[in-house]
């Protein structure tokens, strides 16, 4: 028998207890194994490399007790010895993620909860969980000891107006939650406006979680039936009077269609939207999760951008000016998985591809002239290439009542895939 016991600092149930008293070998990280009654026969076997404790456990003849954080079916353990094969019996605490928005007093139905427990990836796993906090209104991102530290975070919270709180060692007598308001300094680790004692840099305690808190958005309504992200929106390649925009310059509902197919946005990826215009493409791709960020340099389009994410209750982030030269000079602090280019010709291309390798970049062109650049711009930088020439002809209706095909101006759309592109989240999440 196996029994995975969770911890959250409480007084363990009387089944756990039993679970205990029986075991012949106990597992855990040394924390929780010293904050238990380890009977004195039972082995101990603390924590290091998973893989190894998990064949271990599973090769126990004896009853065994695995001892873990919160509820272990949840970014936990239990996954992993159901990988191996195990079966076992599970008795879970409060999740951690639980109790970080009851200390400071949130509903959390409505957040989104993402794990940067990731390892040797190249900090994929803390970057994909950055951009799906950046994306939603409320979120808490699991950390991890030495790859997606607090820190990793924090600063790029604080830039997108988030009430940032590092909740650590929840349920033990060295507990803290550490609140850092919208717009104020963030600390590199430790004290925060709520902090009860002084913390070197980097001295983060562990286990912790961050929370963000979009300040407008700490009471949301109610989330109905499905918590957290909402999965995919209830229709997309949304008509053009759903937007503000300046004389008809949008991306035709027809073209944002094939455009979001080839983009793929969905949370823990970043999609920069070029040439934004209207910014129907960036809050297109926002309302599937994606963390959007809207290039523009018409300084009243800017404001478009922002009424129409605030119109659909999206989040998008607005950058003035010239394109190439923010990608150049001041480029967003994570890179993008796709890119939207609506506007800026060849130059923006280039300056996407040479600022660094997207998996995926969409290039809508109107004139004709244009299109051979950037598919040869695409074509140097080592993508496979294809596209499409979208010409709608839309159904209206004529003044007898008869109907008729009105056609909209062609639009040709390329699209370049890169294997060796920055990544979106996999199937084991």
């Amino acid at each position: 028998m196996i029994t995975v016991i969770g911890l959250d600092g409480g007084p363990l149930a009387p089944e756990a207890q039993a679970a205990l008293a029986e075991a012949t070998c106990v597992v855990g990280a040394a924390r929780h194994i010293d904050a238990v009654a380890v009977p004195e026969r039972a082995r101990r076997l603390t924590l290091g490399r998973l893989d190894v404790a998990v064949a271990e456990v599973v090769a126990a003849t004896g009853p065994v007790v695995v001892l873990a954080s919160g509820d272990p079916g949840f970014f936990g353990i239990v996954r992993a010895l159901r990988a191996a094969g195990a079966h076992p019996r599970v008795l879970p605490a409060v999740s951690s993620v639980a109790l970080a928005f009851a200390r400071i007093g949130l509903t959390w139905d409505d957040a989104l909860v993402v794990s940067a427990h990731g390892r040797n990836d190249s900090g994929r796993s803390a970057r994909r969980a950055l951009a799906a906090a950046l994306g939603h209104s409320k979120a808490a991102i699991l950390t991890a000891p030495g790859h997606a530290e607090p820190e990793a975070f924090l600063p790029a919270l604080g830039d997108a107006g988030r009430d940032v709180y590092v909740a650590e060692c929840l349920g033990t007598p060295q507990e803290r939650v550490t609140h850092v308001a919208a717009g104020a300094d963030l600390p590199a680790a430790g004290p925060g406006t709520s902090a009860t004692e002084e913390s070197p840099p980097g001295a983060w305690r562990h286990p912790n979680v961050v929370l963000a808190v979009r300040p407008d958005r700490r009471i949301a309504p109610a989330m109905g039936w499905l918590p957290g992200h909402q999965g995919a929106p209830d229709g997309w390649a949304l008509p053009p009077e759903r937007f503000e925009h300046r004389a008809s310059m949008i991306t035709k509902p027809e073209v944002r269609a094939v455009a979001l197919a080839r983009l793929a946005p969905r949370p823990g990826t970043v999609v920069w939207d070029i040439g934004a215009g209207s910014g129907s493409v960036a809050v297109e791709c926002a309302r599937f999760g994606a963390r959007a960020i809207a290039f523009e340099r018409n300084d009243d389009d800017c404001a478009r951008i922002r009424a129409n994410a605030a119109t659909h209750g999206m989040e998008v982030e607005v950058r003035p000016g010239d394109a190439p030269t923010q990608i150049r000079t001041a480029p967003p602090p994570l890179p993008p998985d796709a890119v939207f280019i609506g506007g800026g010709g060849t130059e923006a291309v280039t300056a996407v591809l040479t600022a660094g390798r997207p998996a995926r970049v969409v290039i809508a062109l109107a004139a004709l002239d244009r299109v051979r650049p950037a598919y040869d711009v695409l074509i140097e930088h080592d993508y496979e290439v294809a596209g499409t020439q979208l010409h709608a002809s839309r159904l209206a209706a004529l003044p007898d009542g008869s109907l008729r095909l009105a056609a909209t101006n062609p639009v040709t759309l390329l699209w370049g895939y890169s294997s060796g592109g920055a990544e979106g989240p996999d199937e084991s999440g």
